[in-house]
């Protein structure tokens, strides 16, 4: 027996090893085919960490949340206010305060991104503690949208967000003196700055599955599953369901406000329209195509539909081409992405990825009638003296009319 978990462990770290290995030389290699290629990577990877955060909500708590993207929008905003000459140039006390202008470092940027994020995700789920299902849909909805439009208008009477023109000149991120938005060379090989960007939002996305991963786990992830399987269940248990719901909101609101301010950085530009109703509705289908509740499908469902839209800009084209312009190359694409999540849901209407443990179970052996003649120990006689100790499989209770 202990040789065989040897066996299994070592392969479970040769399998870790040469992942990692693999993740290490991914953008290396699609470097050379060009730069476009890494940067929709990077694209899915943030997606990626959008998913995983609003899987806490959607998949643990079995809150349906479809204004999501408001907090990647907190996030990116944040960033671009507190990394760009934007507050320098409209507000001359701001300009006072920083000569130099105002740069902030990635070290405080994560954390500020994260908190401002958690409080937003607080003060939406405060009102909409008492809804449920459709009604809470809608109301997150309307939030979402709530603050796109707010930071579509608030250019005027005091330039706070550029309004639709968008906030530009963001600065790179900044590492240990790397700056991740120009090239590097290493032993003679140049890495570009969207290789650059691979790496650091790997290491955010393997953060944020381990926590996630150890948050499904805890006692908090199991009380999130108890109100998502019976609310009325969970608060008979005793169970703070007020708290508990305002902590999914937060903590799954924390991650998109990272990936928010990862994005204004990579980017270097946000403008509203990056942050519209399409998005949220595209990190729900990840959540619900990948395998709701399970972070191995999120991830895969993240990573396909985050890269599909991209890839099929080399499909819609031609075809576009063929046709003389008859068909336009955007609506070609959210055609074949709309084909392919209905294949997908008709195929896999658990996900491409389910949890294990949700649906069916194989029925249990013990569950079986048997006919009385054919059980060891029928009802209504005590077990034998001699019976074997443990040999249950068959019997049932003894009974002593």
């Amino acid at each position: 027996m202990t040789t065989t978990q040897d066996t299994t462990q070592r392969n479970k770290l040769v399998t870790f090893v040469l992942c990692g290995i693999g993740l290490l030389v991914l953008p290396l290699i699609v470097q050379q085919f060009g730069n476009a290629w890494v940067r929709i990577i990077d694209i899915a990877l943030l997606y990626t960490m959008l998913a995983l955060g609003l899987n806490i909500v959607v998949g643990y708590a079995g809150l349906l949340d479809l204004g999501y993207v408001a907090f990647f929008a907190v996030g990116a905003y944040m960033f671009a206010l507190l990394a760009s000459p934007h507050l320098t140039d409209n507000f001359p006390a701001v300009a006072a305060m920083f000569p130099g202008g105002l740069h902030l470092s990635v070290w405080a940027v994560i954390p500020l991104g994260l908190g401002l994020a958690a409080i937003a995700g607080v003060l939406l789920g405060i009102p909409v503690l008492k809804l449920r299902g459709d009604y809470l849909a809608i109301v997150t909805l309307g939030f979402g949208e709530i603050i796109r439009i707010f930071m579509n208008n608030l250019d005027y009477p005091i330039n706070l967000t550029n309004g639709p023109k968008g906030i530009n000149g963001i600065d790179p991120v900044t590492i240990f003196g790397f700056n991740l938005g120009k090239p590097h060379t290493f032993f003679g090989f140049e890495v570009a700055p969207v290789s650059m960007y691979f790496y650091l939002f790997l290491v955010l996305v393997i953060f944020t599955y381990i926590i996630c991963h150890r948050l499904e786990d805890s006692r908090i992830g199991r009380a999130w599953m108890a109100i998502r399987e019976d609310q009325i269940a969970a608060q008979a248990m005793g169970l703070n369901v007020r708290n508990l719901k305002l902590l999914a909101f937060g903590m799954g609101a924390s991650f998109g406000g990272v990936s928010g301010a990862m994005f204004a950085a990579f980017q270097g530009f946000v403008s509203p329209e990056s942050f519209g109703l399409m998005e949220s509705v595209m990190i729900v289908a990840m959540v619900v195509l990948g395998g709701i509740g399970y972070l191995p499908g999120v991830i895969l469902g993240a990573l396909l539909l985050a890269a599909l839209p991209e890839v099929l800009r080399y499909i819609a084209g031609p075809l576009q081409t063929m046709t003389d312009g008859r068909l336009d190359a955007a609506i070609l694409r959210q055609l074949f992405i709309a084909l392919a999540m209905i294949v997908i849901m008709l195929l896999r209407p658990r996900g491409l990825w389910p949890a294990p443990e949700h649906g069916k179970v194989k029925p249990d052996p013990a569950d079986r009638i048997t006919p009385l003649s054919a059980q060891q120990n029928p009802p209504g006689i005590d077990f034998p003296a001699d019976a074997e100790p443990g040999n249950t499989e068959l019997r049932q209770d003894a009974i002593n009319p």
